[in-house]
């Protein structure tokens, strides 16, 4: 019988991170070489006019000044493209179904407790309503038509009340219709909540509504995107 094979699967290589993510952000702004080329040459510039209006003048100061600019401008490229990345992946997901669960399974941070699961969900429309709880209260954020999302709302909003008594409870659409929040903003929206229950309510309040939802195991939950292609790549 022949042994199997322990070797870790090999991950890709730094360069290989940032070209994959150059890759993707280009697709969505075209513009992005210029860009970055431009933000190299700022940053050598300002390291050497730095060099010349420091005293005393030397070559070698010029060229230390020189190189601390470029290795400014390389930090301020990545950072830019991290960023137009993001926007990138949240303008290929928006509007489609499970964006909602992803941006809020991925993008709230540690403050915060929630799935790529919707609690509630039309199998018919694909309407979906999912919950966050965080030291800023419950949060259910409802993804489709709004009209059809009332009745999944106001279930999950009337169960949170009745679970979490005094805890505040907040509502989002997602959309860009009025009273609407877009996904991008949909992260930051959340955690701009401000700060009501401590880390004790919260995790009483996380484990009363787990033993009160209903699985979601037989329904016909919607397709929504795959995380691991909606996902911008990011370097480490």
């Amino acid at each position: 019988m022949a042994a199997r094979s322990t070797a870790p699967e090999k991950r890709p290589g730094f360069f290989s991170q940032i070209r994959t993510l150059f890759t993707f952000t280009r697709k969505a702004y075209p513009w992005l070489p210029w860009l970055l080329v431009g933000i190299f040459v700022v940053g050598i510039g300002l390291g050497v006019g730095f060099g010349l209006l420091i005293p005393p003048f030397a070559i070698w100061s010029l060229v230390l000044w020189g190189i601390t600019g470029l290795m400014l401008g390389i930090l301020a490229s990545l950072m830019t493209m991290t960023r137009l990345s993001t926007k990138a992946m949240y303008k290929q997901i928006d509007g489609m179904p499970g964006a909602a669960g992803h941006v809020m399974s991925t993008s709230l941070g540690r403050n915060w407790q929630s799935s790529e699961m919707p609690v509630g969900v039309n199998p018919k429309t694909q309407e979906a309503v999912y919950r966050a709880i965080g030291r800023g209260g419950i949060v259910i954020v409802g993804e489709g038509a709004r009209g059809r999302l009332t009745r999944l709302v106001n279930d999950e909003r009337s169960k949170a009340q009745r679970v979490a008594t005094g805890v505040p409870v907040h509502v989002i659409y997602v959309g860009h219709g009025e009273d609407e929040v877009p996904i991008g903003k949909l992260a930051s929206t959340v955690k701009s909540f401000p700060k009501k229950i401590d880390r004790a309510t919260m995790a009483a309040v996380i484990k009363r509504l787990d033993s009160v939802s209903q699985s979601l195991a037989s329904l016909p939950i919607p397709k929504g995107i795959d995380p691991t292609k909606a996902r911008a790549p990011r370097p480490r």
